[in-house]
């Protein structure tokens, strides 16, 4: 009724619709105020400082690598040809020669090289004479099932086989794009969750370019924006099954990263991590320069000349 009288012209209970309203909103703003004094508290008393400080840390470092990607400061107190001793110099990163079987980690002696990754995998993958139709109602019998099996399961259960091959090791490559809701700073080498169709592995994905070329340029960071290629030891997979990685948070739950689908499991991929060391220069002529800060003694510059 107030309100109705509000709108005819009635003062009186014009004024007291206000006053009534603007006391609810007074009340709302109180309890906005309320929520966020107990958001505050618990945030103060589940406040991990190592973990902030680390989550800074690579906050910080993955600004610096996209403003200057991949240039690097030659180190003061460590001789530049024994702290870059493991990195050669390439006139070209597309066409210079690199050998695939150079300096292979203990690992790869384990696992397993499909010569012809499509191949076989159309091979496997070709329709036989007795196939059950998509969709079509069967009934399975399964002899020698556990009876905890049968009383842990609530609903469904899941069926699935192997195919060939395809419980061995080998380093599968997954293509990936960023979801758009994940804003976190993810490092190469950091333990991650990937889902790969039914199975889920705890693993240290590599994450690289995605190029025609031979080479592949190693990302520091995952990337923000197009795709990329994770890298990992696991099983083979043959099928195009989708791929999906998270992030394991502290408090037991995951956050998606990212999505996509199997790309291929080839040990022979070359990931090269890039480093371009960088200088200050004091004197440009027309066919050379003066670059200083970029060695600090005789030995390193004859070195890298």
């Amino acid at each position: 009724k107030q309100g109705i009288n509000a709108e005819y012209g009635d003062e009186e209970d014009n004024f007291s619709g206000e006053s009534e309203e603007g006391s609810e909103g007074e009340d709302e703003e109180f309890e906005d105020v309320q929520s966020s004094q107990d958001e505050a508290e618990d945030y103060d008393v589940h406040f991990d400082a190592e973990e902030e400080a680390e989550e800074l840390r690579k906050f910080r470092q993955a600004c610096d690598h996209e403003q200057f990607p991949d240039e690097l400061d030659t180190p003061i107190d460590i001789p530049a040809r024994v702290r870059f001793q493991k990195y050669r110099g390439l006139k070209s990163f597309r066409t210079s020669p690199w050998d695939a079987k150079e300096n292979l980690p203990r690992d790869y002696s384990r696992i397993s090289q499909i010569a012809n990754f499509r191949n076989i995998r159309k091979h496997l993958l070709k329709p036989v004479d007795r196939q059950v139709p998509s969709g079509a109602f069967v009934h399975v019998f399964i002899e020698n099932v556990p009876v905890a099996i049968k009383d842990s399961s609530r609903g469904s259960v899941v069926i699935f086989t192997l195919l060939e091959y395809e419980q061995r090791m080998s380093v599968q490559h997954v293509l990936q794009q960023r979801h758009v809701l994940s804003e976190a700073v993810v490092k190469s080498k950091e333990q991650l969750l990937v889902q790969v169709g039914f199975r889920r592995y705890v693993v240290s994905p590599i994450f690289s370019q995605h190029t025609k070329s031979d080479k592949h340029k190693m990302e520091r960071f995952m990337p923000n924006s197009g795709t990329f290629m994770a890298s990992f030891y696991a099983p083979i997979t043959l099928t195009d099954s989708p791929a999906m990685i998270f992030k394991m948070e502290g408090d037991g739950t995951v956050s998606l990263l990212s999505t996509g689908a199997v790309h291929s499991c080839d040990p022979d991929r070359i990931i090269c991590k890039r480093i371009v060391l960088s200088g200050h220069p004091c004197k440009v002529h027309k066919r050379s320069a003066v670059v200083r800060y970029l060695f600090y003694n005789r030995e390193d510059i004859a070195y890298f000349k």
